[in-house]
């Protein structure tokens, strides 16, 4: 058995390994960035490397360092979790020839499924149905277009390399066709070193239903059942589920003969997921599904197969690499009730899921109600240099009924501040009465979008609460007394204070005065309430008009957050003097939304743009983001230069001003 592993990750897969680890005795190494010195997984493992600055390219990708690493501290192997070099041959490679144990497949493996076009070729010879499409070398722009036009729109372009939704563009019509391959290019370039695309038929109500496969070095070769991943944004998987909903046992048999097939093409080794693609235009039907791509590694979703079949995918996998064989069979593996996970990230959905960098200044995560795979903890920074997820929320149930409810309850006590998350969305998302039914594809959220995003106003008795928070007067011993302030002057009548609030685009005058006993009389923009509001351990309780509701609240200086029922509302308190709260952008700049890259200028001074023109290209948290003209005009300046790092806020350019 593996003695001492080295962990060439970090955050939540990294803490997952260390888990699985110590109920094994095995010693572990973490190796970490200038960003991550006082991360999470550097506290909870047995060592820790420093292997260069914040960026992944100097850091988390620089395979010399990571091998150095482990040599300098006797590990005898390397797990690479997920994303970084988990499916780089020549990284896995390397490892074996340093002396070491590499906990995946072999390198030959990892080449044979790592790219899709040569992957689509073997799978095709090897007997599995394959999605019709363009998978040969060239990447001239006039021949795809050519062969999406053959193929028939809507297609989607796909980075042969990688995964994650990274290169990965719908186009609807030839006329998009360019622009999109050109942004999938770049996009695959920065990811993974390679911008090759191929083009595939996009199946109209498409089902994204993977299996989970496990190979040893003794010929076995297994499959742990399906996981529905169509819950998606952007290619991105949202919440995930196993088994999947409407999957009979015929194509549960024909997809786990395929997934099993594909695996023995290659003599694989390790955990391995084959991805298909379903047509659920008439249900799901076993003549129906077509392989997509082979994901070499580990899957982020991994723990709802680990949850319906009680089985521990990582003590598997090094188990597997230590030399041992499988230790179940094909029959000896059965479903066992149902799982989801939903992905928790920092990431604002009220502005287009706009990634959130900053401090969790308190981070609560629902330990009682569910599973929690998580790599930072309160007092953490998100940094733009890395995947923004907080945490992955998991729960298992007898049925899918009670499980949905079970995570729409725990994702309604998910309380962070600091930073935007996703908490409400992903709740939204669990309660969605398509999803609910199972009747959801991959189009369900974009459909959808409006609903889910929607965030609800602030009820007049929580801004009452969050000026009576921020005003003090909550605090134990604080005085009613009006002589021991200056605020609650009065020549006649009772002591009132005053408030300014704001939260997002609302705006409150919030006056209030003590009537005893805990009871506060509140008038919200000249609407009277009658409150009271008490404290039970962490807990608040806000009554109105007889009717009493749990609150959670959370102080930073002048910013209350108040969580009620799955939402929640940080309110700001302003003077009488500041100015009105304005969003970057618009007029007549274009200004950063995030910290990041900016990758492409796609104008010069004096050129004219359109409202919504894509101006320049920022790369910032894995993702590119296309920065628009906010209205027609002339450029009259750049001030950015392609290929520098900006902060947030920064005015990428100028428009000429309008006439008057």
């Amino acid at each position: 058995m593996i003695r001492k592993l080295l962990i060439a990750n970090r955050g939540e897969i990294a803490c997952r390994i260390i888990r699985t680890c110590r109920r094994l005795a095995i010693a572990t190494v973490a190796v970490y960035s200038d960003a991550d010195r006082d991360a999470l997984h550097v506290e909870q493992a047995d060592e820790a490397v420093h292997i260069g600055p914040a960026p992944a390219t100097e850091s988390y990708l620089r395979g010399d360092a990571i091998i150095d690493a482990a040599l300098r501290t006797d590990a005898d192997a390397i797990h690479p979790g997920y994303g970084f070099l988990s499916e780089n041959a020549a990284f896995a490679e390397a490892v074996t020839a340093a002396g070491l144990r590499f906990v995946g497949p072999s390198a030959a493996a990892i080449r044979a499924m790592g790219l899709k076009d040569a992957a689509k070729a073997l799978m095709e010879n090897s007997g599995v149905p394959v999605v019709p499409g363009y998978h040969g070398e060239s990447q001239d722009p006039d021949l795809l277009l050519a062969e999406a036009e053959r193929i028939g729109f809507p297609v989607l372009i796909k980075a042969r390399a990688g995964g994650g939704g990274k290169g990965m563009r719908r186009v609807d019509d030839g006329m998009a066709l360019r622009d999109a391959l050109a942004s999938a290019q770049r996009e695959a370039l920065a990811a993974f070193g390679d911008g090759a695309c191929l083009i595939e038929k996009y199946v109209t109500h498409p089902r994204h239903i993977e299996i989970q496969v496990f190979g040893d070095d003794h010929g076995h070769a297994v499959h742990l059942f399906e996981r529905d991943c169509s819950l998606q944004r952007r290619h991105q998987k949202v919440i995930e589920e196993a088994p999947a909903p409407g999957m009979s046992e015929e194509m549960r048999y024909a997809m786990g003969e395929a997934a099993v097939r594909a695996a023995r093409a290659i003599g694989y080794s390790g955990a391995g997921t084959i991805e298909f693609i379903a047509d659920a235009s008439e249900g799901l039907k076993a003549d129906r599904f077509w392989f997509m791509e082979m994901n070499t590694r580990l899957q982020v979703e991994h723990p709802v197969t680990e949850a319906i079949t009680g089985i521990d995918l990582v003590e598997w996998q090094l188990r597997v690499a230590s030399g041992e064989p499988l230790p179940l069979r094909q029959e000896d593996l059965a479903i066992n009730g149902w799982a989801m996970e939903a992905r928790l990230y920092a990431e604002d959905a009220g502005r287009g899921f706009l990634p959130s960098t900053g401090t969790l200044t308190h981070l609560h995560l629902p330990e009682d109600l569910a599973r929690i795979d998580s790599g930072v903890r309160t007092g953490d920074s998100i940094s733009p240099f890395y995947d923004p997820m907080i945490a992955k929320i998991i729960v298992h149930a007898p049925d899918r009924a009670t499980a949905l409810t079970r995570l729409a309850g725990a994702l309604g006590n998910v309380r962070s501040t600091g930073v935007a998350t996703n908490a409400a969305f992903l709740r939204h998302l669990a309660e969605q009465p398509d999803f609910a039914a199972g009747r959801h594809d991959t189009g369900l959220i974009e459909r959808d979008l409006g609903t889910l995003t929607d965030s609800r106003p602030a009820p007049d008795e929580i801004a009452a609460c969050a000026a009576l928070v921020l005003s003090g007067m909550l605090e134990p011993g604080a005085s009613l007394d009006p002589w021991d302030s200056l605020s609650g002057f009065r020549l006649w009548g009772q002591a009132r204070h005053f408030v300014t609030l704001h939260h997002r685009d609302q705006h409150w005058q919030v006056s209030f005065a003590s009537s005893g006993d805990g009871t506060w009389s509140a008038c919200v923009d000249g609407k009277i309430l009658s409150l009271t509001v008490r404290r039970t351990g962490e807990t608040w309780r806000l009554t109105v008009e007889g009717v009493t509701t749990m609150l959670h609240i959370v102080r930073d200086r002048d910013q209350a957050t108040i969580f009620r029922g799955g939402d929640s509302w940080s309110f700001d308190r302003t003077g009488p003097l500041d100015g009105e709260h304005e969003t970057t952008g618009g007029g007549d700049q274009v200004v950063a939304p995030m910290p990041g890259l900016l990758k492409v200028v796609c104008v010069s001074p004096g050129q004219a743009v359109t409202a919504g023109k894509t101006v320049a290209v920022m790369e910032a948290m894995k993702m590119e983001l296309a920065l628009a003209a906010p209205r027609d005009g002339k450029i009259a300046e750049l001030l950015s230069a392609e290929g520098e790092q900006v902060q947030e806020g920064a005015v990428i350019l100028l428009l000429e001003p309008e006439d008057e």
